[in-house]
């Protein structure tokens, strides 16, 4: 992943304020506190901006899927997809971090059948993310995140 931080060399941190949060605090203990989210387990997400260049991090809940992780672009329900799956389809090599260990991984949405056969799993921790697909005409993505 060739990247550009930003003016102080840092990765950007989401413009939401408690995600910002909870990315640093991942980060800087080092994989051992910020986790989870509402009993979800989470990663971070170290992907570069589209237009920007600029590493980017997110903190996002994550499913498994044999030895690839598995993330949900809902955005909430919105019509539109998060600004981080836009990023992602142009820019598909990423860096994970996965509780204390840090790795780089490969990007790829799933297709309908795959999303078909996981889906299930994703909705069950976390089932908001069936919510969010009944309230938005916009098919959510399911992303595979593959270890380099």
């Amino acid at each position: 992943m060739t990247t550009e931080r930003d003016d102080r060399g840092e990765v950007v941190l989401p413009p939401t304020e408690w995600v910002a949060r909870q990315a640093e605090l991942y980060e800087s203990s080092g994989g051992t506190e910020g986790t989870t989210q509402l009993g979800v387990d989470c990663l971070l997400l170290d992907y570069v901006g589209r237009r920007s260049g600029l590493v980017r991090r997110t903190v996002l809940m994550y499913g498994r899927d044999g030895e690839d992780y598995l993330i949900v672009g809902s955005n909430g329900g919105s019509p539109r997809p998060p600004q981080w799956y836009l990023n992602l389809q142009a820019h598909p090599e990423v860096e994970l971090r996965v509780k204390t260990e840090r790795f780089g991984a490969v990007a790829a949405t799933l297709p309908a059948e795959e999303k078909a056969r996981v889906w299930p799993g994703l909705v069950e921790p976390f089932p908001r993310y069936g919510e969010y697909q009944a309230a938005t005409e916009r098919d959510i993505p399911v992303v595979r995140l593959t270890r380099r």
